[in-house]
């Protein structure tokens, strides 16, 4: 969904607005097919996902995130236009006096000024001229992924239309791991009414109780932890995305989507990192002719997560990434006031322990609106029955090739 030079056709455009505190977050979503059947109801189900997770502050005890529609569907369709989404903040009320210039006659709003090590304070600061650190992080607040989640969840609903599916489970918490080995791995193979069960929306009971345990140290010893999430998705035919120029390549799409999320250090496809230190042999994935001969090239492995050279190749989507610690610590990290330049403690805001859990729910969003947009930009469509359409002759063409069929 990205724009600039050598980038390619944008079929989908999403953008959000709306502070932490403020009255609600919105979200437009443009390029969305015709007659796309669509339940509010299955927004909030996303929505409420984001919200769960071990180790999650006191904001999410306050909000109880419900989506409206305010434009783009009509009696439970969407029109082809752009839709326009809202989630009301309910902790804005709490804050209303802070968002009124005069609540009282002399009264002027306190300024924050000491910037959190590990925010966009002290950069915000600096980029817009703010003298007051609330003017940055009511909008750097990781609580705007709300709107994000709101529009990845319409993208997924267009994509299982045409057999995708996105789902993603928390590797790991605070250092403690599920062991990694997916070479030859199905989604099948991912118990994933165990994820969403977790409290760590972790498929291993065993490494979910061990993670429980980290977050627990960490409460007590003031501290935040950080993580892993790892997103799949399926279901993909190959040939999404492209090589022509570098806005094409379907890896750095998804890469960058993934890593816009706050708090979101590295992203990797299939092995990722791992495959610098491994021979060649090691990491392709050999193509094998199927029985009979014919049918569809197969793979036994897929270390390359599904993308080769910017496109998909048929195989499913793994993708992995790193979330640091949330950086708002019981135990104050050092800084400085601005006012005067002083040694001070940082300002503390309600946070969590840690949050990769729904962190995972919006890098799930992400995906689906890259591959969303990417779907589009190929196979067009004002109607989800053009577009559905379009994609079903595709794929049957590439079975008479013998190239790919859906299993």
């Amino acid at each position: 969904m990205g724009e600039g030079e050598g980038a390619c056709l944008i079929r989908l455009r999403f953008a959000s607005a709306g502070e932490s505190h403020g009255p609600a977050e919105v979200c437009i979503i443009d390029g969305i097919p015709a007659g796309l059947a669509l339940d509010p109801a299955v927004i909030d189900v996303d929505l409420a996902r984001r919200q769960r997770g071990y180790g999650r502050g006191g904001r999410m005890a306050i909000e109880t995130d419900r989506v409206r529609v305010l434009a783009g569907i009509r009696l439970g369709r969407t029109l082809g236009t752009p839709i326009c989404l809202m989630v009301e903040n309910l902790d804005h009320q709490s804050w209303r006096p802070q968002m009124q210039p005069e609540p009282f006659p002399g009264w002027t709003p306190e300024r924050m000024t000491v910037p959190r090590p590990g925010h966009a304070d002290l950069g915000g600061l600096a980029k817009f001229g703010h003298e007051d650190i609330r003017d940055v992080l009511e909008r750097a607040s990781a609580r705007e992924t709300v709107a994000r989640v709101a529009a990845g969840a319409v993208a997924r609903t267009l994509l299982r239309e045409v057999g995708v599916e996105i789902r993603g489970f928390v590797r790991g918490i605070g250092g403690v791991t599920i062991p990694m080995d997916f070479a030859g791995m199905s989604p099948a193979e991912v118990d994933w009414d165990a994820v969403e069960s977790s409290d760590c929306a972790c498929p291993d009971p065993g490494v979910e109780i061990a993670m429980r345990a980290a977050i627990d140290r960490a409460r007590e010893r003031g501290e935040s932890l950080g993580g892993v999430f790892e997103i799949w998705a399926w279901g993909l035919c190959p040939g999404i995305g492209g090589y022509g120029s570098p806005g094409d390549r379907l890896d750095g799409r998804l890469m960058g989507a993934v890593g816009s999320i706050p708090a979101i250090k590295g992203v990797e496809v299939g092995l990722g990192f791992r495959a610098a230190g491994l021979h060649g042999s090691a990491v392709h994935d050999p193509l094998l002719p199927s029985i009979p001969p014919g049918q569809s090239v197969l793979r036994g492995t897929n270390r390359a997560g599904g993308l080769e050279g910017g496109l998909t190749n048929g195989m499913p989507l793994v993708l992995r990434a790193a979330m640091k610690p949330i950086p708002t610590l019981t135990a104050a990290l050092a800084s400085v006031d601005l006012r005067d330049g002083a040694a001070a403690s940082a300002h503390r805001e309600r946070s969590d322990i840690e949050a990769v859990a729904a962190a995972r729910v919006v890098g799930e969003a992400m995906v689906a609106l890259e591959l969303a947009d990417a779907y589009l930009q190929k196979f067009g469509g004002d109607s989800v029955q053009e577009f559905a359409g379009a994609v079903a002759r595709y794929e049957e063409t590439l079975g008479e090739r013998g190239l790919w069929r859906r299993s």
